[in-house]
């Protein structure tokens, strides 16, 4: 990933654009839903389908795709929809009457997304019934227009920018968003009481611009299974397709608290794949306790993810706190067989951000639980400046340390879960605090010293109340990667319930580097997880 703004403004609005009122809840269920045409012959006399459309027919797509040269061009927009603005082509909206999927008074319904402003290429959304599927065709009366006039007619074969899915995920009997694939290979999704935040995407390809820029693979193609009433789950088939490769992709969405989206992917490179990203997540991170990057902003925090958090093969539990950087910073946890890997939203306090409108404390965090062997490889962090929270500015994906070579597919297959709170997926202690301050000789006499920090880190949750009646047995235990630690304290916080410890750090000149470490046991006994944290000499 670049730093360059017009990418950045790209990305932003991309993600941006699905955070619209016309993604609330939509009102009670809509009985007789609007239903496909049957496609002619689709069952064959006396009996099913005998070939019903499968993921592996989406794996042959996908392998014929990375046999032949990839096509970068994109269909022209006809003119009307070629200039729409953003206030324009928000103000389309799907009609909720029309919603797909309702045919056998299934759980979810389908909605799609108009072409136009950023979203130029056509995707195609077909609907699988009985096996078989059944492009939808795209049609003016699908729509609200409000304020946007569309005089032009526009062809039936325009095709979409994307698709949502509603369920009744919050109350029974009222549909709200549940999943959403819009922009490249973009999707989000939501567990109960959740508003959109972060994203995943299907694969990122050269996220640090090694040598080249970045790509975008984009979802050409979906098709989205009819449900029947009784259905628990969704099933989405997806054809990703791009320069360095195509690929074949199922979500399975099954809805919930923390609602869970098993990813099976295929991956066909047509060219070496080394600067992969498997799993992405991409989000923000402006200002919070441990960075406020000179904000005069009234809000205390800004950010829709404020840690990596980390399960390595080995087993132990990492937190990397997110920062918002003066310059690019990549960090990397090299590991064998990852268990898991997420951007998380640990601080779930209004009043840490005060915000009546985007209600921070509500962002999910996005958890990567790994099926079967991943090999080795590392999870990168990438993080990038910015100077407001328009811009999606955090990056966390696999790399694996092989490329990926050509000819060869690639399967790999994960689930992701919408968390809400992180203190079930472990039972030690965890980071919910991080600050950072300058230490002064001599009572706070002298200028303060570039090359030295103190770093005051809260433990909460796990084991550490039980020990608040015994707190010297338990100790803190950093190490660094330069420079010496000075200093190191831990006192009970029982406002957390837990214990705040202070490492102090000396780098030897300014501009050094570091990676700090930090994590509690009792013993032998690791009772939290490894607080970690990069610091540069001013």
């Amino acid at each position: 990933m670049t730093s360059d703004p017009s990418r950045r403004a790209l990305l932003a609005g991309l993600l941006s654009a699905v955070s619209l009122p016309a993604l609330a809840q939509v009102g009670p269920t809509q009985p007789g839903p609007s239903a496909l045409p049957a496609a002619p012959g689709a069952v064959p006399p006396g009996g099913p389908n005998p070939n019903p459309f499968r993921f592996d027919e989406v794996v042959r797509r996908a392998r014929d795709l990375a046999g032949a040269p990839f096509d970068a061009g994109s269909p022209t927009l006809p003119a009307p929809l070629a200039g729409l603005d953003y206030d324009a082509w928000r103000d389309i909206r799907f009609r909720p009457d029309k919603a797909l999927l309702g045919d056998r008074d299934g759980p979810f319904r389908l909605q799609l997304f108009h072409l136009g402003f950023l979203y130029t290429r056509p995707v195609v959304v077909n609907v699988v019934r009985d096996g078989v599927p059944t492009p939808v065709p795209f049609q003016t009366s699908l729509f609200d227009y409000g304020r946007t006039r569309i005089t032009a007619p526009l062809p039936v074969n325009l095709g979409f920018a994307g698709f949502r899915l509603h369920t009744a995920l919050n109350r029974p009997g009222v549909l709200d968003e549940l999943i959403s694939f819009l922009g490249a290979s973009y999707f989000r999704f939501l567990g109960r009481d959740q508003l959109y935040g972060l994203s995943a995407r299907g694969l990122a390809v050269n996220v640090e611009g090694e040598g080249a820029p970045e790509e975008f693979p984009v979802f050409r193609e979906f098709w989205i299974e009819l449900p029947p009433k009784d259905a628990d789950r969704a099933v989405i088939y997806g054809l990703l397709d791009g320069p360095s490769c195509a690929g074949a992709f199922q979500f399975l969405v099954y809805p919930g608290e923390e609602t869970v989206v098993d990813v099976r992917m295929s991956l066909h490179p047509r060219r070496e794949l080394a600067a992969v990203g498997i799993a992405p997540l991409t989000s923000m991170y402006y200002i919070g306790e441990n960075d406020r990057h000179h904000s005069d902003d009234y809000r205390p925090e800004l950010h829709d993810s404020d840690g990596l958090l980390m399960q390595s093969g080995g087993g132990e539990w990492l937190w990397r706190p997110l920062r918002n950087p003066r310059e690019r910073w990549i960090s990397s946890f090299q590991d064998r067989d990852p268990k898991g890997f997420g951007l998380m939203q640990r601080d779930r306090v209004f009043e840490d951000y005060q915000d009546l409108e985007a209600f921070y404390h509500r962002r999910p965090g996005y958890w990567v639980e790994t099926q079967g062997a991943w090999g080795e490889g590392e999870v990168r962090l990438v993080e990038l400046p910015t100077e407001n929270e328009t811009h999606d500015n955090v990056v966390a994906y696999w790399r694996p340390r092989q490329p990926y070579p050509p000819g060869a597919a690639v399967e790999l297959s994960y689930k992701l879960r919408a968390i809400g709170d992180t203190e079930g997926l472990h039972p030690g202690a965890r980071v919910v605090n991080t600050y950072v301050a300058r230490t002064v000789a001599s009572g706070g006499a002298e200028k303060a010293d570039p090359t030295v920090r103190r770093f005051l880190v809260d433990f909460s949750g796990g084991d550490l109340a039980y020990w608040l009646d015994d707190p010297k047995a338990v100790e803190i235990v950093p190490s660094t990667t330069q420079g010496t630690i000075t200093a190191t304290s831990l006192v009970p916080n029982l406002h957390v319930k837990g214990f705040r410890a202070a490492i102090d750090v000396k780098l030897d000149k300014p501009g050094q580097s570091t990676d700090l470490r930090a994590f509690l046991r009792v013993g032998k006994r690791t009772l939290s997880e490894t607080w970690t944290y990069p610091w540069t000499a001013a």
